[in-house]
This record gives C-alpha cells, structure tokens and sequence, in this order.
C-alpha cells in the first residue's frame, strides 16, 4: 500500500515499511506524504525501512510561523441520543456514582463503600506531600472529575490532614449548589464507613432516573491511541478522524491530547489553528512539554514504544503523522491546558502525556463524555468515562473481542462506526464498562515529601 504518491516506502500486511526505490544514504525517508526521519545508510529497493536503517530528524525547541490553512465544514443537523439532563443544563452519558478521595490513604476507605453501597472508587496515591504547581495538578485535576457530567452523584472523601484539604476542595468546584454532591472526613469522630453509606444512599436517592432526548451536539469525545501499530495511520485513525470531522460538522465537540506524539506533525495542526492567539497557545503547549522533557534532561523523541516498533512504527515522526489523524480537518477552535474544561464546540487541543491512563484521565477530566481508543496491539484498559477500543487490524479484534469495540480494518464506513459511538453514549455498555475496567492516573511533575 502507498499512503500518498510522494512517498519512497510502502506499507505491506505487516504493518511494516518497504522501500519503493532504492534511498540513499542522509535522504529523507517519506510516509504520509512528509519526512519520518532520514535513512542512516544506502538502503536498496524493496527493502526492510525500519530501526536498523531509519533515524528521527526531531531535535529540540522550534520557532514556528503562524499560516493558516483550513476550511470550515460544512453544518449538518445533529441526531438525537438519549442521556441524563442535569440540573445545571449538562449533559451525562451515565449515571453512576463516583467516590473521590482527596487523598490517597483513604483509597481502601472508598473502595469498600463502592464494592458495598455501588459506584466507583477513582483512588490514586496522590493529594497528599506534593509541592506547588504538583499539587495543583492533582487537586484541580479532580476537583474537575467531581464536576463531570456522567456522575450522577459524586461523594468526596477526605482524610483530614492532607494539603489537598476538604475547604480548599470545596473551594475548587466553585458553586454546586445544583450539583448531587456529598462530603465525608475520615477522621471526623464516629464511624466512617457508616456515614459513607449513609451520603452514598442520599446521593442514589435523588439523582437522575430517566434518560432524556438531547442532540448530539453536546457530546464532547476524546481522541486517543495507545499500542499503535504499522495500520493505526491507515485504518483506526482515519476512522477516527472522520468520526471527529462528522461530530463537528454537527455542532458536536472532539478533544485531541497526547502532546509528545504531535513532535514531527505538529504544524498540522498549527496550520489548522482557527485564529493567531489559538496557534500561539498551541507553540506554547509544544515547546513547553519539550522543556519538561529537557528539564528532566530527556530527549523529546524516546519514543516509540518497543510494541510500537514490533507493529512497524520507526520513528516519533511516523508515530505521530499517524496519531494526529484521529483529529481530522477541522479547524482548531481551542488550546486547553492540563485539567482544563472543554469550552468551545469543534476540535480542541489538549495539554497531556502520551501515557494512556494520564492522558485518558485528563480528557475525561476535561469533560469529555467518552473517549474513542485506537490500537494496534491491544489493551483492556479504560478510565472513568466509556473508552471504546478501536482495532486497527482485524487479527487483534478477532483474538480480543472482550476488548475490542470496534475493528476499524473490517469496518471502515464512518455512518456505521458513528451509529455505533450514539448507541454508547445512550446507554450501551462500552467494553471496558463490561470488564469493570475503570481507573485513573494523575500526572506527576515534581517531589514527593
């Protein structure tokens, strides 16, 4: 397969790289139409491209010239699902109940009203002997997952002697005044799991019962991959991508994240950037996550993964020319930092790792309603808000059915895979939500007390 006619490999049912002339020594070798890296030897007609004779051209930080190249879709009018309408005007795609600790030395506290009254513990190990904007990160991180639309009620435990304190959690949300939230300090006097029970069963007594008609023009999706392989820029991707184009086109919003695996395609999107302030905050989101790589004394491109590069994935330039197919062509409407909500209808960029628990929990943390997971080799994993797994290949999807929602290599029509993403966000239960998969990960930036 040849993605685009300036290309000098191709793509055979490996997933893998062939050369389809010979590439000299230094030369530019070219997928997607743009440089993956440069050859480190003569590398003959036919054969292997791979890490053996393919480098990255990825350096350090960039100046980047703003000039815009995009083209509005045009508007469609937007199905209709059937979700939770909240108090406040919100949309939930669930209902469930979420029990938050502050901190974690009451993770085993929130675990055991979970498993007893029903809902999901979101524990972590964080919230306590953090410094600064660490701290920061952590606290209004779930101080966001608190406000999440697909919780029909949310409990928060405290401890009682953490930083990330009851009164500056409660400070955090802002006004909840229309929210189905309740408090709990451990170390209050009297039983602790009893009067967990107790809100749990006050907090199941008045949320939601029935799903409502809204449009589908209140649906903010995630976009995420994770395990990419050699088809993931050909198959899951694109789909995905076209998903994103066709949500927008119908007012709908898309959340894009996993910053370091936008190094080598990142002025695609910047192209995309629908005014000057949005493509300087998106320069400013690169370059800063590749300071955070320089002050830790990393380079920007360890990546791919050992996985990856089994799947046929060289170099972070033709990870990420793959990965940022999953945003489409839409405009960029918006550039969000880490724990930040979605504010603008169409594509959004957001601050985040590639680490798939980080970055999925941060675009549930954004407000993203479910999150639409590509891959290639395969995993179970989801967090907090439906994550539909998306194979890029039809071998994985065969061997994983527990895991996978979607085969995107069989079933490539965007009709049919948007039906399928409505019927989950009226109720069907995505596979992680069958597998009880469901966590998060906070990201980390600084010492540990």
């Amino acid at each position: 397969m040849v993605i685009h006619p300036s290309d000098n490999v191709e793509i055979h049912d490996d997933g893998h790289k062939y050369a389809r002339r010979p590439i000299a020594a230094g030369e530019a070798v070219v997928k997607y139409g743009m440089p993956i890296g440069h050859a480190t030897r003569a590398i003959a007609a036919g054969e292997h491209v791979h890490v053996h004779n393919l480098a990255t051209n990825l350096g350090d930080v960039l100046e980047y010239r703003y000039e815009p190249d995009f083209s509005d879709l045009p508007r469609e009018p937007a199905p209709t699902i059937m979700a939770y309408r909240r108090p406040d005007g919100r949309v939930g795609i669930r209902n469930d109940i979420w029990i938050i600790p502050t901190v974690g030395c009451v993770n085993r506290l929130c675990e055991r009203l979970a498993a007893t009254c029903g809902g999901l513990a979101l524990t972590h190990p964080y919230g306590c002997s953090q410094l600064g904007a660490d701290h920061e990160m952590t606290a209004n991180l779930l101080a966001a997952l608190a406000r999440h639309p697909n919780a029909g009620g949310v409990l928060v435990v405290a401890l009682g002697c953490e930083n990330n304190t009851l009164d500056s959690f409660k400070a955090r949300l802002g006004d909840i005044s229309q929210f189905n939230i309740r408090f709990l300090r451990a170390q209050d006097p009297g039983d602790e799991f009893e009067r967990g029970k107790t809100l749990i069963a006050e907090l199941l007594a008045n949320r939601p019962q029935e799903r409502v008609p809204v449009p589908a023009s209140e649906l903010v999706v995630g976009l995420k991959c994770g395990g990419s392989d050699g088809f993931s820029g050909l198959t899951a991707n694109p789909l995905v991508g076209r998903f994103s184009d066709w949500l927008v086109a119908r007012g709908g919003a898309t959340v894009l994240t996993e910053v370091p695996e936008m190094f080598g395609a990142e002025t695609l999107l910047m192209k995309r950037c629908r005014t000057r302030a949005v493509f300087d905050r998106c320069v400013a989101m690169v370059n800063d996550f590749k300071d955070y790589y320089a002050r830790h004394n990393q380079v920007c491109y360890e990546n791919p993964s050992p996985g990856n590069k089994a799947g046929g994935i060289s170099t972070l330039e033709d990870k990420s020319l793959g990965c940022v197919q999953k945003g489409g062509s839409a405009p960029v409407e918006d550039v969000l930092g880490y724990g930040e909500p979605v504010k603008a209808h169409g594509l959004s960029l957001l601050t985040g790792p590639g680490n798939d628990l980080v970055a999925s929990t941060v675009l549930a943390a954004a407000g993203c309603h479910l999150i639409l997971f590509t891959t290639g080799r395969g995993t179970p994993f989801g967090t907090v808000v439906p994550t539909l797994k998306i194979a890029t290949n039809a071998t994985l999807a065969a061997a994983k059915p527990h895991w996978i929602d979607w085969d995107a290599m069989t079933n490539p029509g965007t009709e049919s895979f948007a039906a399928k993403v409505l019927a989950v966000a009226s109720g069907e239960p995505a596979r992680n939500e069958t597998l009880g998969d469901r966590g998060i990960a906070i990201f980390k930036d600084g010492v540990t007390l």
